[in-house]
This record gives structure tokens, sequence and C-alpha cells, in this order.
């Protein structure tokens, strides 16, 4: 296996000092008891923040919605394998028989091998070599995702269109709030003089409400016009 080591090592641009890591990485839970699955539950975790800090850091002015759409469309299965299979990772896996009649290609295993394989790099170095490693696999989907990122809030959005029209803005009220301190649901209205009065919205926060009112106004004027 070391030559096959050295390929996969050469592609990520990582080269492992403890290369058990890399062997557990790449081992199904099919193969036997010493497997991955702990790996992955490690690397889920470590790919879900530095992909995080990553939108976070280079998308300074996109809101909070924009940048978990970015992320969720980064870091789910379908994209995982897509990654793993650009590395072609399943010809390095280690299977049980049963596994080995698909070829090792199921979305879930190779998304499961790439986070594994992640977890992988922490463990045997730190955290700034799994940012490098992140940084290079997804730097291509970054850049295709960069005017999601910039969408502006409803919020924004709908002052920006009042702005231009020269109206007055938008005013936001809570009209109730329910549940316990530690878990309350906000119910904020949204009103504009001269439109029609809007339903309520609610949300988790606050804020949360209130983009979810402003997005309420927008789509009832996008419908007016």
């Amino acid at each position: 296996m070391t030559e096959e080591f050295d390929r996969l090592e050469h592609t990520i641009h990582y080269s492992f000092t403890d290369k058990s890591l890399i062997l557990t990485a790449l081992t199904h839970r099919s193969f036997g008891k010493s497997n991955n699955e702990r790996l992955e539950f490690l690397g889920d975790s470590i790919l879900g923040y530095l992909v995080a800090e990553k939108l976070f850091k280079r998308f300074i002015s996109a809101p909070e919605g924009a940048l978990s759409r970015v992320r969720s469309s980064l870091v789910n299965q379908t994209t995982l394998a897509s990654v793993a299979r650009e590395l072609d990772l399943g010809r390095y896996l280690r299977l049980g028989a049963g596994e080995k009649k698909t070829g090792g290609d199921r979305d879930s295993i190779l998304a499961d091998t790439l986070e594994a394989l992640i977890a992988a790099i922490y463990l045997d170095s730190d955290l700034e070599n799994c940012r490098r490693v992140v940084e290079f696999l997804f730097e291509f989907r970054l850049q295709n995702n960069i005017g999601i990122a910039q969408q502006k809030d409803p919020k924004t959005q709908l002052q920006e269109f009042f702005q231009a029209k020269g109206h007055k803005l938008p005013k936001y009220s809570v009209v109730k709030v329910e549940g316990e301190a530690h878990k309350q649901i906000f119910y904020v209205q949204c009103r504009v003089e001269g439109f029609a009065e809007m339903d309520a919205c609610a949300g988790n926060s606050k804020r949360s409400a209130e983009q979810a009112a402003a997005e309420e106004m927008l789509k009832s004027i996008e419908d007016a016009n």
C-alpha cells in the first residue's frame, strides 16, 4: 500500500507521519472493527468549522443567511462525494466483501471517507494543516459560490428598495413572544406606510423574525408587480 499512499498524499498535498492514520481513514466499517467511523465523526466537525471560518473571513459583508446557504452547499454528502471522486478515493478504500460489489462508489461511503481523511490529517499534525488541505480541496467551489455569499439579506434588500423609491423606511415591531426564556419564539410585524399590513412572522430570535417579516414584505411587493 505504500505506493498507493504516496499517490494519495501527493494528490492532497499532505504527507502523513503516522501511516496508520491514513490506513484507518480509508477503512470502511464493512472491513472490520478497526474502521473510519470515529474519524468520520471528528472530521465532520472539523470540516464544518473550517469551511465556516473560510466563508466568514472571505465574504466579510455577507449576511448569516447567505453564509449558511453556501456552507450547506459545500458541506453535504453530494458535494463531499464529488470531491472524493476527484481525489479518486474509491480506489484506496478497504471494503468488506459485500461493499466491494458496489466498487466503493456510494456517495455516503465516499463522503464519510473524506471526512475521516480530514480528521486523520488533524490527528497526525494540527488544525493549520487541515485548513490548508481543505482550502486546496474546496477553492474552486468557494469561487463558484461568490455570488450566493454576496447576496443581501431581506431586511437590507427591503430597505434599499424603499430608499431608491424615496419612500419611508420599514418599521419592525415585536407583537408577541412565546416560550420559556431559553427557547423563545418572537413574532415580528413589518409595517410600511402606504402598504397593506402584513401578518407577523416567527423566528427563534428577534433578528431572524425581522428577516422573515422583511422577506414576506418583499414577496408581497413582487406579487403586486
